[in-house]
Order: structure tokens, then sequence, then C-alpha cells
């Protein structure tokens, strides 16, 4: 009797493993005809990132293809000629506003209290400019005095950020030994994102107490400004020249993502080459602010009524849909990959970049076409191709993912009622704007790409 159990068991397992694979095979058969296939819902599930792609690809059998394009850089290194800087031309000398006036809180805000008025003033250009620029006096984002004093000698600066234990480090590759001594790798961190940093990966002290993990040079800051993590990475991600004021040249890669490219092919082919101050890419699907605004609101990115309201103000200031008559390809960039001369003019489109972003959402994708919208003709740089942006580095996923409730609210009452308002950032939407926005109605907005 042992034995027949044993045998009829033993088939039974036999068979249903059968059973089980053969239903894997015809649910993965069924998902790659669906791909090719011409009925419109069918075709529409592989148009969003498949986990069933993804352990295809794993395995070898099915790969999407990558957006990827050779780049034009020069084949050395050694053999890259740097130029001398730009001369500063409109914007002669830009100074910053680091004390309001009618600010008598101890503990300012990091952003500082813009007025409309002072917003308004800051994109008319003049030789001589003082603007807000984050950084206000005792509004934290303090640095230790060994990286402050590390930093001074940065000319040439690779930065990233880590903020609330997102990502770990990512070792860049095909660094050349003269970009290893002439670029300081800063990766900046909170004391959060420090602590995951130590636990999961080797940290190195060196004689003078500066804390490496391989070429990055960890820069902790302290007294986050923020309530949150993505409007406190926002910080030395758009103001670089702030955080590390030495530089003449940096190239900004998100705390996800591991550079491929040695930065000074970088610098020549997307700044010097064309004797451009800033570079970015474009983005793969958007190229309208609106549908990167409706995008954003299909991903829950951010509280779906605050960023209704950020994009009827800038409809009502004359910030049309993309068009291909405009002189960019572009009104959205992919964001991860900044690459600027630190001149007195893009020094000032970082900071009014920036304003933007603390006065509304921290959706910076958003607020760099207005600002560009702006400034006109004034700041002279490159939008290139995003199969380019993609053969710069490679994307890793991050430790977890990121939520707040207050990108899950859909209308301004629960974001009040429910107490989801952020304290410390965002408060120009909730400031009286200078005008009625009731009758305003964004433009319709296509949706023609996948993402979301």
């Amino acid at each position: 009797m042992r034995l027949v159990w044993r045998r009829g068991a033993m088939r039974l397992v036999l068979v249903s493993a059968i059973a089980w694979a053969m239903l894997v095979l015809v649910a993965l058969a069924f998902h790659l005809w669906s791909c090719s296939s011409s009925v419109a819902f069918l075709s529409a599930l592989c148009k969003k990132d498949s986990k069933v792609l993804s352990v295809l690809d794993s395995m070898g059998l099915s790969s999407k293809p990558l957006h990827r394009c050779p780049i034009p850089v020069v084949d050395d290194p050694n053999a890259v000629a740097i130029p001398k800087r730009t001369p500063n031309t409109i914007v002669k000398k830009l100074s910053y506003i680091t004390v309001d006036k009618q600010d008598k809180d101890p503990s300012p805000l990091f952003g500082g209290r813009q007025s409309w008025k002072q917003r308004e003033e800051s994109f008319k250009l003049n030789s001589t400019m003082k603007v807000h620029c984050g950084f206000m006096k005792n509004s934290g984002v303090d640095m230790d005095s060994v990286d402050v004093k590390y930093i001074q000698k940065c000319k040439f600066v690779v930065a990233s950020g880590i903020f609330d234990g997102y990502d770990i480090p990512h070792q860049p590759s095909k660094i050349s030994h003269r970009s290893q001594k002439l670029f300081c790798f800063l990766m900046v961190v909170d004391e959060v994102s420090l602590d995951f940093i130590e636990k999961n990966t080797t940290v190195k002290i060196d004689k003078a107490g500066g804390k490496w993990v391989g070429i990055w040079r960890l820069i902790t800051v302290h007294r986050l400004p923020f309530d949150e993590p993505r409007r406190n990475g926002k910080i030395p991600k758009i103001l670089t020249h702030r955080l590390f004021p030495q530089a003449w040249y940096s190239i900004w890669i998100d705390g996800k993502m591991e550079l491929i490219v040695d930065p000074l092919l970088i610098l020549e082919r997307y700044l010097w080459r064309g004797k451009y101050t800033f570079a970015v890419a474009v983005h793969k699907h958007h190229r309208s602010i609106y549908e990167e605004g409706d995008a954003i609101k299909r991903r829950k990115r951010y509280a779906r009524p605050l960023v209704d309201l950020q994009m009827k103000m800038y409809y009502y200031e004359g910030m049309q849909p993309w068009s291909p008559k405009k002189r960019m390809p572009s009104d959205v960039p992919e964001g991860a990959v900044l690459i600027r001369e630190h001149t007195t003019m893009t020094d000032l489109f970082s900071c009014l970049w920036f304003n933007e972003v603390n006065l509304f959402t921290p959706r910076d994708q958003i607020s760099f076409g207005y600002v560009v919208h702006r400034l006109g003709d004034a700041l002279k740089f490159l939008m290139f191709p995003n199969c380019e942006y993609n053969s710069l580095f490679i994307l890793h996923r991050h430790t977890r993912e990121h939520s707040s409730k207050v990108e899950w609210a859909k209308t301004i009452d629960e974001i009040v009622k429910k107490g989801l308002k952020e304290t410390r950032g965002g408060l120009g939407l909730w400031t009286p704007y200078p005008a009625d926005l009731s009758s305003v109605e964004l433009p319709a907005v296509k949706r023609t790409s996948p993402a979301g």
C-alpha cells in the first residue's frame, strides 16, 4: 500500500508540474501574441512596463528594444582640449537674496517668501540681478566642515544625490585617469541615506574624516528644509551652483543611475562642441508640459488638483502647448541628467527653475519649460535626442518605491481636511494668485504615449 501510494503521489506531482508548465507557456504565448495584435485592447497590454516581459528578458527569451543610440563623442579623453570659460554677457553680475525683510521667523523657509511681484521681476533680465535662490540664512542644508573644505577645490563636478534611503551609490565606469584627477564625484546624502548606505555597502573614511563609497565622496547635509524627500532632492540637482559654488562645470545624474561615459567626453560633446552652457535630453514621450502634467496625474505623482492649478497659472501667463513651430524640440526634458557650465545666465536659470519648484509642485519637468519660455533666447542651451540620454548611463531600480499621501489626494478640500498640505514647500499654491483663474480651461491633451 505504501508503494502504491508513493507511486500515485509521484504521478500526481508530475502531472501537476506538467500542467502548470503548460499553463505558464500558454499565458506567455498569449501575452507575446497580444503585443503584436491589431486588437487595441490586447496590444495595450504591452505598452506598460510588463513584469512578464521583464521575466522573459532575464531568461533571454524576449527583449524590448533599448531606446539607445551611439553618442558622437571623441575617442580619447586625453585629446580633449578644455576651452576658455564662456564670458558673461546679458547678466554680468548675479547675487542672491538671503533674508526676507518681512520674515521675522528665526527658522526661515529655505526658498524664502518670494512675492508674486518679486517672481515677476526675476524674469526681467538686467546686467545686475539679485534673486531668490534657496539657502536663506539659517534655513538648513548644513554640511560638515570637512566636506566644506573638500569641495572648495572642485572646479569640475559630477554630482548626484540620495535622500530618504531610496538608492545606494552606483560606481561610474569607463572613467579615464585624467577625469579621475580632474573631477570631484560628489554624492549628496541626508542622514537617513547615510545610515542606509553604511549598512548596505562599504564606506571608507580618509585621514581627514571624509567618507567615500568607491569614487563617490559622500557629502552629508543636515537640517533638511522640506517635508517631501523629492523636494529635498531638488536642492543638489537644480542648485548645484549654490551647493558647490567653486564649480565651473557640473554633470548631474540621479542617484539611481550608473554613469558609463567619461565625464570629460560628455562636456566636450554637449557643451564645448556647440558652445552651449546648458544641455539636457528631450523627454522620451512628451513634448508639451500639459502632456507631462496629465501623465503625472495618471501616475499619481502629486495631488491632481495642485498639478492642475500650477498648469492653469502657466497657461494664463502665456505658456502655450508645444508645437513644431517652437524653437526648441520639446518643452519637457528628461531631467535625470543635467550638463552645465556655471555662467551667470545658467545660474540664473537654475535659480528661477528652483523658485518655481519651491513655489508650486516638486514636478520639475513641468516648470522647466515654463522658465525657458519666460527667458526666451537668453539661455543658449542644447536639448539632445533621448536615445543619447539612455546611452549615458545604466538605470537601476530604487531600493523601494516612494509614496506620500498627498499624491493620492483628489480634491483640495481633501488635502486641507486631512492635513496633507506641505508646510515648507509649494506655498505658492496656497497664496492668493493675483488674477482670477476660475475661467481658465487647460488645453486638451491627446494621450498618445504609453507612459503611466
